[in-house]
């Protein structure tokens, strides 16, 4: 391999969006990965939504999404304008619906939390909510509209990064690295996702499965993204400019486990049928399992590290973070503020 300036482990969203910005500020760089794309980044729905995700004890991670939710417009704008490929931003919020009288109970106290914080919801009537998305179930008891949050198509970014990395002068090359010993560059970075511990032992992450589906219908089915509580599990359902909808996603604990199984399916497609019941009329596309890089207080680690950079750790927050994640890194590299302080890895 030539010598680069910035030597880069992994093609998922992170990887490539650090590949991209550093290639555009004139470095030299190469991004190893056998498929790039093809991890977790596949596997997302693409949900760009600090508002309707935020929880009661993560508050420095809805900071973070709310300051990369910011850049994401203009980073999707100028990435298709160098890659040349569509990647559906869409800007219609996020209804989020209770099935039940307790899921509303739940959803009214999350709310009362996210108005404390300062956060655009609004309280929605079971009507309202319909008025908002017509395919909804008339058993949905209310909600909540979440008018700043996007969605884009992950799959569609990822290719739209690697032609733009690409034009961009940068160099793809298609193995897996499994040392970081003798690699060609000044800086190596490693954005490996939940593999990035066998490169660094002792990354405190772990593997988080997801199975996702991924249905086919008319254009237009559902027009808002949709994420439900019922009876107190809790579903997604994302559509596409193209018809597709992507209905995830579970969060199991088991290790490297990838197998799609009956019982992760049925409990998706059951919760989805109950707040969106004409799911069950489409084509049944895809079904997929991911493996989320999951971390102990769920922020990502991006940063120095010993020798090396790292970006990974970023769980359900990949495609959201990327546009900040690559300005931090970046950033680091030319010596410049972090944008990032609360992901230094030296809190490991």
């Amino acid at each position: 391999m030539n010598a680069s300036d910035v030597f880069v482990i992994g093609g998922g969203i992170a990887g490539l969006s650090i590949a991209w910005r550093a290639a555009t500020r004139g470095l030299t760089v190469t991004l190893a990965d056998p498929d790039p794309g093809s991890q977790a980044t596949r596997a997302s729905a693409g949900m760009l939504a600090p508002v309707s995700e935020v929880t009661y004890t993560e508050e420095p991670l809805l900071r973070l999404g709310l300051a990369s939710l910011e850049l994401w417009p203009a980073f999707a704008g100028e990435l298709e304008a160098a890659g040349g490929i569509p990647v559906d931003l869409r800007c219609d919020g996020t209804v989020e619906v209770a099935y039940d009288a307790d899921d509303l109970a739940q959803l009214d106290e999350l709310a009362a939390f996210e108005e404390k914080l300062g956060l655009r919801v609004e309280r929605l009537t079971g009507r309202q909510c319909r008025q908002a998305e017509p395919m909804l179930s008339p058993n949905v008891r209310g909600g909540l509209l979440a008018r700043d949050d996007l969605w884009v198509n992950p799959r569609r970014v990822a290719q739209a990064l690697q032609q733009a990395f690409q034009n961009a002068g940068g160099r793809i090359v298609r193995e897996r690295v499994t040392t970081l010993e003798g690699l060609p560059a000044d800086h190596v970075v490693v954005a490996a996702g939940a593999w990035s511990p066998s490169l660094l032992p002792g990354l405190p992450i772990r593997p988080v499965k997801g199975q996702i589906l991924r249905l086919r219908g008319p254009r237009g089915f559902l027009s808002t993204c949709v994420r439900g509580t019922v009876r107190g599990s809790e579903v997604y359902l994302v559509p596409r400019d193209d018809g597709e909808i992507v209905v995830g996603a579970t969060m199991e604990e088991l290790g490297f486990d990838t197998r799609v199984t009956a019982g992760g399916v049925y409990e998706l497609l059951r919760d989805a049928r109950e707040i969106v019941p004409g799911i069950t009329e489409l084509e049944l596309a895809e079904t997929f399992a991911g493996l989320r890089p999951g971390t102990p207080d769920n922020l990502p680690y991006v940063g120095r590290h010993g020798d090396v950079w790292v970006a990974a750790g970023h769980h359900r927050a990949g495609v959201l973070l990327a546009p900040l994640t690559a300005e931090a890194v970046v950033a680091g590299l030319f010596g410049e503020a972090d944008p990032m302080p609360e992901c230094t890895p030296a809190r490991i």
